[in-house]
């Protein structure tokens, strides 16, 4: 087993790709199905906004307070709050519905994320906006990472 939790940034870099290409070429019809559940437990009517379905209405009210954890501004000041996959879904869509895999961001950092690499994202926050970097790292996704090695 790994410990990543003493692993250098660019190590886990290198860990990460490495899983993700992996399991990226073995892609199976589960992991699609897991995808799309993703769009319908969100987005029932078709409808952008984080949260359409009384269920993941209540995943995002249980999941997050009102500040975003990122920037730690009110979600109304920020265009509201999104549910956003730390591992991005187009590079790790059998991690759609992992809710391990998900937090609640405002709509600014989530549009500012987009479907960059969690590692890469950590790397732009420090170089960018240092001053978030502890909300950034403390929010990274090391278990889930640990549980695709295992």
């Amino acid at each position: 087993m790994v410990n990543i939790e003493d692993k250098e940034l660019k190590e886990l870099f290198a860990f990460a790709d490495t899983i993700g290409n992996k399991r990226y070429h073995r892609l199976t019809h589960k992991d699609f199905e897991t995808y799309r559940k993703f769009d319908y437990w969100r987005y029932i009517n078709g409808d952008f906004e984080c949260g359409t379905t009384q269920e993941s209405k209540d995943w995002v009210r249980e999941n997050s307070n009102w500040y975003c954890p990122i920037c730690g501004s009110h979600y109304s000041d920020k265009g509201g709050k999104t549910i956003d996959h730390k591992l991005p879904r187009s590079q790790y869509p059998w991690l759609s519905m992992e809710f391990r895999n998900l937090w609640v961001i405002c709509q600014v950092c989530n549009k500012e994320k987009s479907e960059m690499h969690w590692y890469k994202y950590e790397h732009y926050i420090f170089v960018h906006y240092p001053n978030l970097y502890p909300a950034v790292k403390m929010a990274r996704p090391s278990q889930l990472l640990q549980s695709l090695k295992d």
